[in-house]
This record gives C-alpha cells, structure tokens and sequence, in this order.
C-alpha cells in the first residue's frame, strides 16, 4: 500500500526536504511504506542539478533553494499542488525512464479528468497544453502552455522529490526565471484555463490517476492534514 499525504496551509521548503528524505530512507531501509505527499510551498524558486546562472532572471524576487532533483529553475507557491513521491522504483522494475513515463502519465490521467489533453514533447520536461487561442511562436510553432513540471531524484532506488500541478498559483513570478530552462513556451494553470477547478479537486483527480497508472491503491495517512513522518528521524550525515 501507498501511503496518502496531505497537509494543511503552506510547508516550508528545507522542512518539507528534510521530512521527505526521512521518509524515503525509512523506506530504503524497510521500515516504512511508500508514500505520496501532497502540500503546498510559500512563494520560492529551486534549482536542480542542471541550473544554469542564466536561467534565473530575477534572484532578489523571491528565496532560491538548491536542491538535488534533476531539472533546471522552477517556481513553488501558493495554489500549486507539488507531490513528493518517496516509491521503491527497485520494486517497480529498476527503470528509471520507464517509471518518469509513468509520472507523465500520471499527471495526464489527472488532467482528462478536467477535459484537458496533457501533452508530452521531445526535448522539454513536463506535461503541457496547447494554446491555439494564442499567436504561433515566430518560426511559426504552435503555442504550448506548460501546466506541470516533473523532476526525481533515486536514493537507494527509492524517488524523491515528484511533480507540482498548477492550479491557481501567481504566474507572475514565473517572469523571475527561465521556466525548466526553456524560452518561448509559457506556463499555465488550471484556473487560466477557465476551469473553476480548487486544490480538492485536483487532489481526488489525482488519486484516481494514481491508481489507474501505478495500479496500486492509496491509503490515508491518519487525519486529514495530520500525518506525521515518525519512523526515521532526519540524519546528521549527507543522504548521497
């Protein structure tokens, strides 16, 4: 089974980062199960491991965190769901590509569940829309809207870190970086695509996406919003 997260209001970033590396070595370690969390940041950027200076445009506008999942410059912040996923990829096969696959599909299970056709293109990260209401890119491109951003990290075959889905988070503060270091392309939510969609929602929509991509049930982590991380104290040592 597939422990179920939720917490209430904003998490920090280094807490959420600390509770989730825990989390996953309790799982390397046999100690725990599985888990998905579902939270929401306050307004920050991260850097993956393959940032560039560059890609960050606006480093005064808002806290920039370095952090060890794969990727570039991406925005957190209110009305965003990001999901951590702490699964044993070991146990689902040892395949990375294949389980970044399932990610994808994942997130656009979710989306059909609004009427909206996820996309996934050679070349860019995440799962995007089309936007045939907005003017071509000038060598003549579709414009495509990017909706979801995914970027894991493997410990000991266990994933970390997962994806964040936009619902009604402020795309302004996308303007302060090179959104996954890629230009011309924009982002887009939910809510921008007119759907009066609220975080519940998106969150029942992605359970059901789970269980259809990973086939395997989720429970609940006891109350709502209540869940603790108890079984592996964060440690004193590098995790890599």
């Amino acid at each position: 089974m597939v422990e179920w997260i939720v917490s209430p209001g904003l998490t920090g970033y280094e807490e959420a980062v600390e509770r989730m590396e825990a989390r996953a070595a309790a799982i390397a370690a046999g100690r725990a199960e599985e888990a998905v969390w579902l939270l929401e940041h306050p307004p920050l950027y991260t850097a993956g491991t393959s940032a560039r200076a560059e890609g960050l445009r606006m480093p005064a506008r808002l806290p920039v965190f370095e952090t060890r999942r794969g990727g570039q410059h991406t925005y957190h912040g209110p009305g965003q769901r990001v999901v951590y996923v702490m699964l044993d990829v070991a146990a689902r096969g040892r395949d990375v590509r294949a389980f970044v696959r399932a990610l994808e599909e994942w997130v656009i299970a979710a989306l059909a569940e609004f009427g909206v056709t996820g996309l996934i293109r050679p070349g860019r990260v995440g799962v995007w829309v089309a936007r045939p209401e907005k003017p071509p890119l000038p060598d003549g491109t579709p414009r495509e809207d990017k909706i979801a951003a995914i970027g894991v990290r493997l410990k000991k075959w266990v994933s970390l870190h997962g994806l964040s889905v936009n619902v009604d988070p402020d795309l302004s503060h996308y303007a302060g970086i090179v959104p996954c270091g890629i230009t011309g392309h924009g982002v887009t939510s939910l809510v921008d695509l007119g759907l009066p969609v609220v975080m519940e929602d998106l969150d029942q929509a992605l359970r059901l996406g789970f269980a259809r991509v990973f086939r395997q049930p989720a429970t609940d982590a006891g109350e709502y919003g209540n869940a603790t991380f108890p079984l592996s104290p964060p440690s004193s040592k590098p995790l890599l």
